[in-house]
């Protein structure tokens, strides 16, 4: 605290949003720095003991304390301290945006709010409004404020707002007898229907208790009334008679005309504007595949319900959340067939050999299926989309089969879906056995499998090992499916083979096998793997 008001030796106020736990040490703290002399405290239930040596200490040393359990004060048009005065649309309503003729003070903070607002509809408005706060010792009383009030020249009358319970309205009702106050007081004291119970009935605030009938509201409504405030009949008649003081003030020219001012327009609470169909808020994130806000989630617009009533299957799924559309059922079948067909490759291949040694580390499902999947690339399992995308741009610029082998050649690229470490001529893989017999038997064409075919034809005239592989088949075949389905353009193909959805399909598929592989081994508890050193050759 100290720190802070020597940075800012021209603030006067500090406000102390500290609990009650330590609301009262740094209190004293701010009543003991020169430069601070109002000190609101907002925190309730502060002990009785301690606001007692902050109030005594604050008038030894001509200091103001407002609270304990205060929501602050207000002086309208120029700065309001804590919470008092509610939202900027209840402050332009309540007319604070600039100064009126009225002070008002009360104990109750919610209640303030709410006079804010009744003197604003029958006069010109607040000029400084405060809550003392209901504690059973306020920092400083009712009456300390509507003498402040008194001697402020902008403030033509006065309104307050006591309870019942204490005697701190009787120090105002000494004021008025003793001629202290010479403006119109509007009073009212809250709590007469507490005669209506039996027994003493402790109200919100801690001092809101009646010990006896001198602290009831009426017996304070009365005295106050009988010292010369104006006190209406009950807190319904408390507008009306706001309204009838100020006007006659008016009408003895006691209060000139304040100059009213347009205050600045208001930005509407975004969620408000929103629902009002006034302003579209940007977003963040942009879906076109699943919505989850309605009763149940949706793909691609299909509930999820009707997925389960009509039996699709996986491939549907992943059509409906990747092409955003419900392909054929001998599309979809496709899809899963090569998911099936790819899920594993035995423990030896590299992404499986990854998955195997990191979940023999200990590590964890995820930390085990990411160290298989990093090693999908150009030379494992991630050529599905240059095959298709080699395949493609030879086929359709009319390349011969030994033009585009001889291309690629000069070019110093492999041809990506020819080619197998173990598979050959007599050998081949019956992975692309079977996806070819399957796209026979349901294609509607498989040009681009035949031109793959007559590829790896012309390759195996080179080396017995350049036969197609499973990523030249589903490369070809998926091709295939997208042009003969006739359900997209030729840019949403293109577009498909450029974002990498093919060999996100093997992605898929394989991660089957990967998180089968780490369950395996911590299935048969398998040690640490340590690499071997015969199958090291160690060189200089």
């Amino acid at each position: 605290i100290e720190a802070a008001c020597n940075a800012h030796p021209t603030a006067d106020v500090f406000i102390n949003f500290a609990s009650f736990r330590s609301a009262a040490a740094s209190s004293m703290s701010a009543l003991k720095q020169p430069t601070l002399r109002v000190v609101a405290i907002i925190a309730e239930g502060v002990p009785e003991s301690d606001a007692k040596q902050l109030i005594s200490y604050a008038r030894a040393n001509n200091k103001v304390i407002i609270g304990p359990a205060t929501v602050g004060g207000v002086q309208a048009g120029a700065f309001k301290i804590g919470d008092t005065a509610g939202t900027i649309d209840n402050i332009i309503q309540c007319k604070l945006y600039r100064p009126g003729s009225v002070g008002f003070v009360s104990k109750s903070g919610g209640m303030s709010n709410e006079l804010y607002n009744t003197i604003a509809r029958v006069t010109d408005g607040i000029y400084e409004g405060i809550a003392i706060g209901g504690d059973v010792f306020p920092g400083s009383t009712l009456s300390d404020h509507i003498l402040r009030f008194n001697n402020i020249p902008q403030v033509k009358m006065m309104v307050v707002l006591g309870e019942l319970g204490g005697s701190d309205e009787y120090s105002l009702v000494e004021a008025l007898k003793q001629g202290k106050v010479q403006k119109p007081v509007v009073a009212w004291v809250s709590g007469t229907c507490a005669r209506l119970f039996k027994s003493e009935v402790q109200f919100g605030h801690a001092g809101a208790k009646s010990g006896g009938e001198l602290e009831s509201a009426q017996s304070k409504n009365q005295a106050l009334r009988d010292a010369g405030a104006v006190v209406p009949t009950s807190f319904e008649a408390l507008e009306s008679v706001i309204k009838e003081t100020f006007e006659k003030l008016v009408e003895e020219g006691n209060i000139p005309p304040v100059p009213e001012v347009t205050p600045p327009p208001i930005p509407e609470d975004l969620n408000t504007a929103i629902k009002s169909g006034k302003v579209r808020a940007p977003t963040h994130i942009i879906s076109t595949i699943s919505d989850d806000r309605g009763e149940e989630p949706c793909y691609a617009g299909v509930p999820m319900s009707t997925i389960i009533e009509r039996g699709y299957g996986v491939g549907d799924v992943i059509s409906l959340l990747w092409f955003k559309r419900s392909l054929p059922r001998y599309c979809t079948q496709f899809i899963e067939i090569c998911v099936m067909l790819c899920a594993d490759h035995g423990p030896c291949v590299s992404g499986a050999h990854n998955s195997i040694v990191t979940a023999r580390a200990g590590k964890d499902l995820v930390s085990s299926l990411v160290s298989g999947l990093l090693t999908i690339g150009p030379r494992f399992g991630g050529a599905i989309d240059d095959a298709a995308r080699y395949f493609k741009d030879a086929y359709d610029r009319g390349l011969m089969p030994y033009e585009f082998v001889e291309g690629m050649k000069k070019k110093g690229i492999r041809v990506p879906g020819i080619g197998h470490r173990i598979k050959s001529r007599d050998n081949r893989d019956k992975r692309v056995q079977l996806l070819q017999k399957y796209a026979h038997a349901h294609f509607p064409s498989v040009k681009y499998m035949e031109y793959a075919v007559q590829v790896e034809t012309y390759t195996l005239s080179k080396a017995n090992n350049l036969v197609m592989n499973v990523d030249g088949a589903i490369g070809s075949l998926f091709l295939d499916l997208l042009s003969g389905s006739g359900m997209f353009s030729k840019q949403e193909i293109d577009e498909i083979i450029e974002i990498g959805y093919l060999n996100g399909l093997f992605v898929l598929a394989r991660s089957i096998g990967l998180i089968g592989h780490t369950f395996d081994q911590k299935r048969l508890k398998q040690p640490l793997y340590r690499h071997p050193w015969e199958d090291v050759l160690y060189t200089k």
